[in-house]
């Protein structure tokens, strides 16, 4: 098999496409990882919301989790492309649309891990906190989410996964990812079983590599 396509134009696919360095502004990583650390951010807020004993504050939190675990991230990116701009009158570029669209969409999916995180809780622990004087801020912090972290390791890996496979949906308004760097390289070379497969064997690499991470995260836990 002839793998000269993929040594000639290695750095474009690899710099640009997978890291984001290059003339274009994209890259999967750098959508990936901002994408994951405020998502999760974002679905800490959502997660304890559902937990919240006010109807006013549990109610849209449920909503919204509801709504976004319902329709296509494919939709959402759509939606932010095509509707945002004409509702606030400016122009908003690739990467800013793409992610957006990653953080409310994995927001709802983080939540509803955040939210079996600390129902995993036992109560016990909970009552333990109150009895010592702690405030319901302080039990929340200190004893409740550090435990329900250790128990949501493996769902969070697998949803940042996934996340990470899914920013190849960016490339259909333009975002120049990996999947898009090789289809402007694929475009040009015309061989397109070499590139694809070496963009898989990228992705593949780099989930893995999660996977391998998160299996020592949860040992060194336990």
């Amino acid at each position: 098999m002839d793998v000269s396509v993929i040594t000639s134009n290695f750095k474009f696919l690899i710099l640009q496409g997978l890291i984001g360095i290059g003339p274009f502004i994209g890259g999967t990583l750098r959508l990936a990882i901002p994408a994951i650390l405020f998502g999760f951010v974002l679905g800490i807020f959502v997660g304890l919301a559902r937990l919240a004993q006010a109807p006013w504050i549990r109610m849209p939190a449920t909503m919204y989790v509801e709504f976004f675990r319902g329709v296509p991230l494919v939709m959402v990116i759509f939606w932010i492309w095509f509707i945002i701009p004409q509702l606030l009158r400016l122009p908003i570029p690739e990467y800013g649309v793409a992610l957006t669209a990653f953080v409310i969409f994995e927001a709802a999916y983080f939540g509803e891990i955040v939210r079996a995180g600390v129902q995993s809780v036992p109560r016990g622990q909970v009552e333990a906190a109150t009895a010592l004087g702690m405030t319901g801020t302080k039990t929340m912090a200190y004893v409740v989410l550090p435990q329900a972290l250790k128990n949501m390791v493996p769902s969070l890996v697998t949803q940042m996964i996934v996340l990470f496979k899914d920013t190849s949906l960016a490339s259909i308004i333009g975002y120049v990812d990996l999947t898009k760097a090789a289809q402007i390289v694929n475009n040009r070379e015309i061989k397109p079983f070499q590139i694809y497969i070496f963009i898989a064997i990228v992705y593949w690499l780099c989930t893995y590599s999660m996977s391998v991470f998160a299996r020592r995260l949860e040992r060194r836990a336990a």
